[in-house]
């Protein structure tokens, strides 16, 4: 009878929902004791570390029945709801939240045994140098302790401990595959208070401790791959091939470029692995090394590394690669700035030698990115390689500057003799173009149409003189720059050129600054300025137009001139030398102050004093034309001295001039001292070493010295009576009249002579 009754409410439902709820209390208590029981032993395990393994085991077997139990109550129920949605939406909603909180619970349980079976799994792994597979378990591990994290009703104390034994392990692991690293990979260094240089770096060793077969090719050892790999799934790879890229660098690639004496000796040995040391060639005396020698020395390196070490394939990514990205940009840096900058020619015709450079960059390269150390087709090495034109310019521009500036700040008192048919040693030029030759011809044609009389072939030459040997070679160094500009690319010519007008420029600036303080105390050197001032503006008139024609637009077409800069240096010049002759003047004035005037020389001391003066001057000048000689172009040499000698006698003539009272005795004294600098103020003027040829310019005096026949005049009134000087007055037609008014020639017969009647007669004949 009952199991009748029971058949017909399980047709209805109601006793299967009664079964089901008496399952489900059950359920629950079973899970809430699982929980406990799980959670009780995972605490012991890595909380308080005590040792239950058969009980853990069967816990393990234990959550799965539940397990399984609850996914089979689960999809009855999820069966039954479906069928009877309508009729017990209420009841089964409050049985499915009570099974959602025990499906919870049942997933921590899981990912707790997921931990426990990681953790297990790892330490065997470990134990066997399983270094991949003891990583990727720790990764499992993580993964369930995450998942554990996001669940809020997690017990935390049971988390905490999770997470530091997952720490432990962890820096366990990485601890042990350091360890192998250090094993396979063993850096020999110097020591850190030995100072850096080349005796350092030839005791670094790197060496490769594993073993090598002679049978097939040398591959990296399936150690050391199972070490990186771990590395790469724990996130440390990066780090640890950053460390060794930088110890890499230091002691060995660029102390192989730096230094072109270091070569690097590759070892193999059966058992030992293979070793990299640096050893230095006895018979290498260069400076610096050459590109394919350095290319050579890296590729050693770079290719034993990729054989031995880093020919491993990390997550798609070869290890080679890695190493790459993080040395490349250093390394090229280095190569450029201590080997491929000293290789760039100094010369154009070595340009074309250059492509077996670039070539040779390019072999580099295409090694590099076989064995996958570069990535991309251009780098900045290439790249600067290639760019050797502009590279050239720049180191040509930079090297001419220096030796410019080194010019400029030399002695200058170094000098050569400059004649008027002394030239330029302009070299050899390529034929201009059609264009240029067309003009001319052109031009040709309208000199033959000129006037058959001709200016003197010396019209337009510099005058003999002496100019500082730097300046020289100054000019020699711009047109060698000028000639390296012509048959150029546009952008280096441009680059040259300007550079010339560079090198002009800087000697306008620099060289006045530099030596000023001697140029004002020397008057040989301030001379000698004047000359190297004036001989640079004389060959800037001509040297832009002798390159025009030969270097390329816009060059050609007007721009390569230096017309402009030609009245910039003559004012230089002159200014130097203006300059000079003011602090000479001044020192002329100084030495004649000492004179007290020129008034009663009848005392003895101020006759003696005056004398003095006279005699300090004419020395002075005398030195002045034997520093000056044959240094200074005549004309210039002329103009100055009489210049001099004109501001010596015009300030004597004024002293005089003003004198009211002049006795016999004293007008003696006068003459004397007057008649000295007639005789000797003409001696100054030697500006020829050859004595002979200075008695034209002694003659000439009255044409350089302003004053010399006023002062002559002056002399002769000295010692003249009262009837000569009326009779040289002539009624204001007389030579006297010609250098003094008559108001000045009054003053001085009433200094002269004694008031007379002669006197009164003769100043009415000054009119």
């Amino acid at each position: 009878m009952s199991s009748f009754v029971t058949e017909v409410l399980a047709s209805s439902g109601k006793l299967e929902k009664e079964d089901l709820s008496s399952k489900i209390s059950k359920m629950s208590r079973r899970v809430e004791d699982t929980k406990e029981e799980v959670c009780d032993m995972i605490n012991k395990r890595y909380g308080d570390f005590l040792p239950s393994l058969q009980g853990s085991e069967e816990l393990m077997v234990q959550v799965d029945e539940v397990s399984k139990e609850m996914d089979m109550l689960k999809n009855c129920i999820e069966n039954e709801v479906q069928q009877n949605i309508h009729v017990a939406v209420a009841e089964y909603a409050k049985l499915k939240q009570q099974l959602e909180k025990n499906t919870i619970i049942i997933t921590m349980l899981g990912h707790l045994k997921e931990f426990h079976n990681a953790m297990e799994e790892f330490n065997k792994a470990l134990l066997e140098k399983k270094y991949v597979d003891a990583a990727n378990q720790l990764e499992r591990a993580r993964s369930s302790v995450d998942s554990l994290k996001g669940w809020k009703a997690t017990q935390l104390p049971l988390l905490s401990a999770l997470s530091s034994e997952l720490t432990v392990q962890r820096e366990n692991l990485i601890y042990h595959m350091g360890d192998e690293w250090k094993r396979l990979v063993i850096w020999r260094l110097p020591s850190s208070k030995e100072p850096a240089g080349l005796k350092s770096f030839l005791k670094v060793e790197l060496n490769l401790s594993h073993p090598c077969s002679k049978d097939s090719e040398p591959r990296p050892h399936a150690l050391l791959r199972c070490v990186l790999q771990a590395l790469a799934i724990q996130g440390d790879l990066q780090h640890k091939i950053k460390l060794f890229s930088q110890v890499l660098l230091k002691n060995m690639l660029k102390p192989l470029v730096v230094y072109p004496s270091l070569s690097v000796r590759v070892t193999e040995q059966q058992d030992e692995g293979t070793t990299l040391a640096l050893q230095c060639l006895e018979e290498s005396h260069e400076e610096r090394s050459t590109p394919s020698q350095v290319y050579s020395k890296l590729l050693l390196v770079l290719k034993t590394l990729h054989s031995h070490l880093l020919d491993v394939s990390i997550c798609d990514k070869k290890l080679s690669a890695i190493l790459g990205e993080l040395i490349w940009e250093e390394i090229s840096q280095c190569i450029i700035h201590d080997c491929l900058l000293y290789s760039i020619p100094t010369n154009s015709s070595q340009l074309e030698k250059y492509n077996t450079v670039i070539k040779e960059t390019e072999e580099f390269e295409k090694s590099l990115k076989e064995m996958e150390y570069l990535q991309g087709d251009s780098t900045d090495l290439l790249k600067y390689a290639r760019d050797v034109n502009c590279h050239f310019a720049s180191k040509k521009c930079k090297d001419v500057i220096v030796a410019a500036r080194k010019l400029m700040t030399s002695k200058m008192h170094n000098t050569v003799k400059i004649t008027p048919d002394s030239k330029l040693r302009l070299p050899k030029l390529p034929a201009p173009s059609s264009e240029a030759k067309v003009k001319q011809e052109t031009t040709k044609e309208e000199i033959t149409m000129e006037n058959t009389k001709q200016l003197s072939a010396w019209s337009l030459c510099l005058p003999a003189c002496r100019i500082s040997e730097s300046v020289q070679q100054l000019m020699e160094l711009a047109l060698n720059t000028l000639c390296e500009a012509v048959g150029s690319s546009t952008q280096c010519a441009l680059q040259l050129f300007f550079t010339v007008r560079n090198i002009f420029q800087l000697f306008y600036d620099v060289v006045p600054t530099y030596h000023k303080e001697n140029l004002l105390k020397f008057p040989h050197l301030a001379a000698i300025q004047h000359n190297n001032c004036m001989y640079l503006a004389h060959h800037l008139l001509t040297l832009g137009h002798h390159f025009r024609a030969h270097l390329p637009q816009p060059l050609s077409e007007g721009v390569a001139t230096f017309v402009d800069m030609v009245p910039g240096f003559r004012k230089l010049g002159a200014q130097c030398f203006l300059a000079q002759l003011n602090v000479q003047r001044a020192e002329l004035l100084e030495r004649l102050s000492t004179a007290h005037n020129f008034c009663n020389l009848d005392d003895e001391d101020n006759y003696i004093a005056a004398s003095k003066a006279v005699r300090q001057v004419i020395h002075q000048l005398k030195q002045l034309g034997t520093v000056w000689q044959d240094v200074l172009p005549v004309s210039i040499y002329c103009k100055a001295m009489g210049n001099l000698l004109n501001t010596a006698i015009a300030e004597v003539i004024s002293k005089i001039m003003m004198l009211e009272d002049i006795s016999s005795e004293d007008g003696e004294h006068l003459h004397t001292l007057c008649q000295t600098i007639i005789e000797e103020g003409p001696l100054v003027f030697i500006p020829l070493a050859e004595e002979k040829k200075n008695k034209k310019y002694q003659e000439e005096v009255p044409l350089y010295v302003k004053k010399w026949s006023t002062f002559k005049e002056l002399v002769i009134v000295l010692r003249a009576n009262l009837q000569e000087i009326v009779d040289r007055w002539a009624d204001g037609k007389g030579p006297l009249a010609l250098e003094f008014s008559s108001s000045e020639v009054k003053n001085l017969i009433r200094a002269l002579f004694q008031n007379t009647e002669r006197r009164a007669v003769a100043l009415t004949k000054i009119k």
